[in-house]
């Protein structure tokens, strides 16, 4: 049986062919899509290019103009303020004429951001103003930008927010380092009345101590700026003949106080605020181990506000138009001050250390107790306190003018040495007013003190003292045989005197302006030599000044002192010195002989010197002898080069110097009396100038004669 064959398939069309994709393969396009791309060609309108429209303006890093970076000070996020203000700093470094140009223009847009509520945005901009903006506007229009920024600086003040008031003090400090004539009595007024608004918040400041600390930094600034604490409390007044007047101050400063007497209310008010934030901090002392720098300069600052505030009120008053009280006794606000002084301040005097505090800390407290001494000594000006303090106050005045403290570090002495200079004025205060016992003690410890004092203000304040006591001594001359005081006070004046020729060899040229000040006293002791014992003690200081002149040997050797090397103001000043003497020596005579033969003598000290003998002859305090030697020996060792011919004899200087000097020697010998009587006194003297090597140079300068 055959096998069967297998039906064949009808084969038939195939209507959607099935195709086999690989994966991954991207799949064609359908070919019976529609093409609906349009190409067409790109249509650029220049006035659209943002690039084109800040070509050649200034920008930023970021491209930022300054329009744009104003704007964006004004932004509701915080952050993009932030960008917007470090932007303008980065704008203003790359492009400073573009700061130029707009500087008023972005102070009065940036003045708005002083109140911003965000700390960062108020401490840049606070930045800004002080590295960028207040440095370029410093030289222009002042009142301009003082007027921008004062009303943002005050509504910031009375703002809601504790820290943005802080730092509109800040702000306003700022402006007062760049522009102190911005402090006037309208600002002024406002001012302290918002600085007593936020002292009163003591408790939430002392929390915050660095803002309590850069709010008092503030204040004390602005008392500083007020005319009476401008000045120091030494300042001289004085009249044609050069007479210090004793006390001046207080007529000098009520005369010249441009109307911030107004304000004298304002300050009385913030004494009571300020005592008792110190009180805040007395506790801090005896509990910490250490005191804390921020503590400390709290503390400082708090005692200097007071201190400017106390001597405002004793100078800044004007006691010939204020009005007593009903009463007739003191103003109740001044009683109230010192009472609050008395029983919260001084009560605490001095600040005694305690044993675990270092002695960095000792120094602090020291420095604190200078201050509140200070404080004391301002306020025994014009009100009375009660005795048992002054003893107190005297006896810390002693030990700090005996130097019986002891100091940790250099900087810590620096620092006690400018307390110590703002209490010496009160020397010839506490001397005026017959302390009795005291005053002896206070002139043997200023002796010290002026005798050990180095070059700089302590030395200066030291002349300055002597000065108000020698005024002091002055006004005493009516009564001054039969006042024993006087007697102590000439001891210390003999033994301050003395001093003075050493001190002046001591300073040499190294430090003019101290030996101009020391030289200004030693003037002054000499015009007010007024009695035997004092004329006789200013006369005793020639030997000791020849040294400051010249010193010579007989061998011809010649050893200048500091005078040539000085300036002239004080060279003059040395000279004037010597018309007090009531007698003028050989050896003196001679020292100045040498410094006029000098070459590095100015012209213009030689023809003083000539001048101030003569007059100091013509009183009889030199005698005819050595004055007639004295000149001759002048002109006929004057130091001239040869002579070239007619026209170099006119030409040169120094023989100009020559024949006028000559000419005045002539005048001056004409005057003395008869010629023939003169000449045979000056004959045996030309005689032995003819040793000189040049004599024809001699005959030449005494034909004249």
């Amino acid at each position: 049986m055959t096998r069967s064959k297998a039906n064949s398939k009808k084969q038939h069309g195939i209507d959607f062919k099935k195709i086999r994709r690989k994966i991954g393969k991207k799949l064609p396009p359908p070919k019976n899509t529609t093409n609906t791309e349009i190409k067409s060609k790109a249509i650029v309108l220049p006035e659209q290019s943002v690039a084109a429209e800040k070509a050649g303006l200034a920008v930023n890093k970021k491209g930022l103009t300054l329009k744009e970076l104003l704007q964006q000070t004004s932004h509701h996020n915080p952050k993009v303020r932030r960008d917007a203000l470090m932007g303008i700093k980065d704008l203003f470094a790359r492009h400073p004429a573009e700061q130029k140009s707009h500087k008023y223009a972005t102070v009065e847009k940036l003045r708005e951001r002083i109140g911003d509520d965000d700390k960062v945005v108020r401490k840049s901009l606070y930045d800004l103003f002080k590295v960028v903006i207040l440095p370029c506007c410093k030289d222009d229009n002042q009142e301009l930008i003082v007027s921008l920024l004062m009303p943002y600086i005050f509504n910031a003040m009375t703002h809601l927010s504790a820290d943005v008031r802080m730092m509109a003090f800040d702000f306003f400090d700022l402006m007062l380092e760049f522009y102190p004539p911005s402090f006037t009595p309208l600002y002024a007024e406002k001012i302290f009345l918002n600085y007593e608004h936020i002292l009163k918040r003591n408790q939430y400041y002392l929390q915050e101590k660095g803002k309590l600390k850069d709010a008092l930094s503030g204040l004390v600034r602005c008392l500083s700026l007020l005319p009476w604490n401008k000045a120091q409390t030494d300042l001289r007044n004085k009249d044609d003949t050069g007479r210090r007047v004793l006390h001046a101050f207080d007529d000098e400063m009520s005369t010249n106080s441009n109307g911030f007497s107004i304000i004298i209310k304002n300050l009385k008010d913030l004494v009571p605020p300020l005592i008792n934030i110190f009180l805040e901090f007395i506790p801090s002392i005896h509990s910490m181990e250490s005191l804390e720098g921020k503590s400390f300069a709290c503390m400082a600052s708090l005692l200097h506000s007071i201190d400017l505030i106390v001597r405002s009120i004793a100078y800044g008053t004007d006691k010939k138009s204020q009005s007593p009280s009903s009463q007739g006794g003191p103003d109740v606000a001044d009683v109230s001050i010192s009472s609050a002084l008395l029983k919260k301040l001084f009560s605490l005097f001095p600040l005694n250390p305690t044993d675990h505090l270092s002695a960095r800390d000792c120094d602090r407290l020291l420095d604190l107790n200078m201050v509140i001494a200070k404080i004391y000594f301002e306020l025994n000006e014009w009100t009375s306190l009660p005795p048992h303090l002054l003893e107190r106050f005297l006896e810390f005045f002693e030990n700090a003018l005996l130097g019986k403290f002891s100091w940790a570090t250099q900087s810590a002495k620096t620092v006690w040495e400018e307390h110590l200079v703002q209490l010496l004025p009160f020397v010839s205060k506490f001397v005026s007013r017959g302390t009795g016992d005291w005053t002896s003690r206070l002139l043997q410890a200023f002796t010290l003190t002026f005798k050990e004092s180095k070059p700089g203000s302590l030395l200066n304040a030291c002349v300055s003292a002597i000065e108000d006591v020698l005024t002091y001594m002055e006004s005493m001359i009516p009564t001054w045989t039969s006042n024993p005081e006087y007697i102590v006070l000439q001891e210390a004046l003999r033994a301050w005197t003395g001093y003075l020729p050493l001190l002046l060899i001591q300073l040499g040229d190294n430090h003019p302006a101290c030996s101009e000040a020391v030289l200004r006293l030693l003037h002054r002791i000499g015009q007010r030599a007024w009695n035997p014992a004092l004329v006789c003690m200013y006369d005793n200081m020639q030997q000791s000044l020849q040294d400051f002149y010249c010193t010579y040997q007989e061998g011809g050797q010649i050893s200048y002192g500091p005078f040539l090397r000085l300036p002239r103001e004080s060279q003059v000043l040395s000279l004037c010195s010597l018309y007090y003497f009531s007698h003028l020596d050989q050896p003196i005579l001679k020292s100045i002989v040498y410094c006029c033969l000098s070459d590095d003598l100015d012209s213009y000290v030689l023809f003083r010197i000539i001048e101030i003998l003569h007059s100091a002859y013509r009183e009889g305090h030199v005698e005819i002898a050595d004055y007639l030697s004295f000149l001759i020996t002048l002109v006929s060792r004057f130091k001239v080069p040869p002579e070239f011919g007619s026209s170099g004899f006119t030409s040169d200087p120094l023989r100009q110097t020559l024949m006028s000097m000559t000419a005045v020697v002539c005048s001056y010998i004409q005057q003395m009396g008869d010629n023939a009587i003169v000449l045979r006194l000056i004959e045996k003297l030309i005689i032995d100038q003819i040793w000189i090597p040049s004599p024809q140079d001699f005959l030449n300068k005494a034909l004249p004669l």
